[in-house]
């Protein structure tokens, strides 16, 4: 204190010896937050060993009932699954949790006092307030953001990296095909809006139907269906699984039809998104967005992929808290997630939509719409090299893009194939040798058991890109997405009231997670069957043993109506 009497300044405003020793601590405070091996050390054992804390804001026990799981937890952050950290982070912006993250305080400060408090003095004491002040105002808050941050991008990172891998099997689902189908998109009072879509997914008819209350026109309703399916030959129903969903699919199962007609429920996450986007609009300008919906359906029975590419990902319902991650990281992800999507399967060029198109590699929105104009304007293209007419279409964009565009009418077998034309001189050579035509090579298969690859390797092509080549020609232009499968839920079961626990019921899982998968039994309402209770095994990620659209048998452990949660399991469940 007898230093202290040698700071007192009228002028600079220090009074008194406790002023002066105040400041003091403030400067060695100040000294301490700025020490970056103090700083290093505090930050790593932040990551390392800090406890995220989360409590219920007073009187918000109600209001955020959704974050009832979070409303006293304390762990550690290094341990805490991404979409526990993500949960808690948007229930603290939403003014429901109270959340901390920090270290044990003693562990925190005795690693500063090991840097800082050398030797014990006279004046140890104040060194140690100046400390703890140190840590408590200025270290601790700055480092709890910085470690916030670190988390946070982390868990974004798992969180993005799990929904392209969902909305890259919702891409890759399976696709009917071809057929003439017949969409619904199910409603009670405004009723079921159906379309007729022909196998190129062109709208040919619509109208609505009321099959439901109030209404209740079943009879009108089952002979216009049953019309319009010997009318345009159906081969498929789509019905929407929405509001209705469950109620027009038993509906249509009452109809017997004089044609082999199967009829499916469909997906239809962001199909109103699309029905009210510029795309929709600009495709049937002259429909309203019921008509645009149940042909969205429909499509999405025919091809997933081309009609998905039409909506934005986010809109798909597939992610882990997708609204609360980096959105520009999130973008960034699901595009090359799309591309690699439509690259892995091929464009048919001359029927493929503008944002089809747009996702072909090294093409883009811009050159997508100058090959469609090119295509109104000049007819379908008879071949790849032909893409070298259309406006702005150079070599970089032709190496880039050609071999991932399909032409099944070409002249040129390969362009039908993935066979890239840069190639195209190593199968004429191969087909050469054998003195035999492309096609011929194609279609027989003793003719190209003789083809010795080792033969065909040269400076620009290695023999992986041989085998590649050898393997296209088996089945030029194979679709690798998996065959289209027939699934129905159980018909005794259509609302959260229909379920009884230890019940098994057949499902399909429609969203995938850290924490486990949702699965549609067909109640309007997913259940969970939660990472433990996926197999009988322990397994780190649900994604080792599920896939989207995968078909699932499962048991309900739990209904609770109230919130709206289903528990199901999988274990021992055959």
């Amino acid at each position: 204190m007898e230093a202290a009497k040698h700071f007192i300044s009228e002028e600079k405003g220090v009074a008194s010896e406790e002023e002066a020793i105040a400041g003091a601590r403030d400067i060695i405070a100040e000294w301490v937050s700025e020490d970056a091996r103090v700083r290093s050390d505090l930050r790593s054992l932040f990551i390392r060993e800090g406890l995220i804390y989360s409590k219920v804001v007073k009187g918000k026990e109600a209001d955020g009932a959704k974050y009832e799981n979070y409303f006293s937890i304390s762990e550690p952050l290094a341990k805490a699954p991404s979409h526990r950290i993500l949960a808690v982070f948007r229930g603290e912006n939403e003014g429901f949790l109270r959340v901390s993250v920090k270290p044990d305080e003693e562990r925190a400060l005795a690693l500063i006092d090991r840097h800082i408090v050398k030797a014990k003095t006279d004046i140890s004491e104040e060194v140690q307030k100046a400390v703890d002040d140190s840590y408590d105002r200025l270290l601790q808050p700055s480092l709890e953001t910085e470690v916030r941050k670190f988390y946070k991008e982390k868990a974004d990172r798992e969180a993005i990296a799990v929904f392209a891998d969902n909305v890259r099997q919702l891409l890759l689902a399976s696709p009917l095909g071809q057929k003439m189908v017949l969409a619904i998109d199910p409603g009670f009072r405004t009723g079921c809006k159906v379309v007729v879509l022909d196998p190129q997914g062109n709208l040919l008819h619509n109208e609505t139907i009321y099959p439901h209350p109030p209404e209740s026109k079943v009879k009108e309703a089952l002979n216009k269906i049953d019309y319009l399916v010997e009318a345009y030959k159906v081969e498929a129903i789509a019905i929407g699984n929405g509001t209705a969903g469950r109620e027009t699919e038993a509906f249509i199962k009452r109809i017997h039809f004089s044609r082999p007609v199967i009829a499916l429920a469909v997906n239809e996450s962001g199909a109103s998104i699309y029905s009210a986007s510029d795309v929709a609009r600009e495709e049937f300008p002259d429909y309203d967005i019921t008509v645009r919906g149940a042909v969205s359906i429909g499509r999405r029975l025919m091809d997933p992929l081309a009609e998905l590419v039409k909506i934005d990902p986010k809109s798909i319902g597939v992610g882990q808290y997708q609204h609360d991650v980096d959105q520009n990281m999130l973008k960034e992800k699901l595009d090359e997630t799309v591309m690699s999507a439509v690259n892995s399967v091929g464009v048919e060029l001359n029927t493929a939509s503008k944002q089809l198109l747009t996702y072909v590699s090294g093409i883009g929105p811009a050159m997508a719409q100058n090959i469609v104009e090119y295509r109104k304007e000049k007819g379908a293209f008879k071949a790849r090299k032909d893409l070298m007419k259309v406006k702005r279409f150079g070599d970089k964009a032709f190496e880039q893009a050609a071999g991932f565009l399909r032409i099944k009418d070409s002249s040129n077998p390969l362009d039908a194939s993935a066979v890239h034309p840069e190639s195209y001189d190593i199968v004429e050579k191969m087909a050469k040798d054998l003195s035999c035509t492309v096609n011929d090579l194609i279609q027989n298969k003793e003719l190209r058991s003789q083809i010795k690859p080792q033969n065909y390797i040269t400076e620009k092509f290695g023999l992986p890109t041989i085998n590649d080549i050898l393997k296209e020609l088996e089945k030029p232009g194979r679709d690798p997405r998996e065959k289209f499968e027939m699934f129905e839920f159980d018909q005794n079961v259509h609302s959260m009231d229909d379920l009884i626990p230890g019940m098994e019921l057949p499902g399909i899982v429609t969203n995938i997670t850290k924490f486990g998968a949702f699965v549609d039994i067909g109640v309007h309402q997913d259940g969970l069957v939660h990472i433990s209770q996926i197999a009988d095994r322990f397994i780190a990620d649900p994604s080792e043993v599920l896939k989207l659209n995968q078909k699932v048998k499962v048991r309900v452990l739990e209904v609770d109506k109230a919130r709206k949660r289903i528990n199901l399991s999988m274990r021992g469940v055959q």
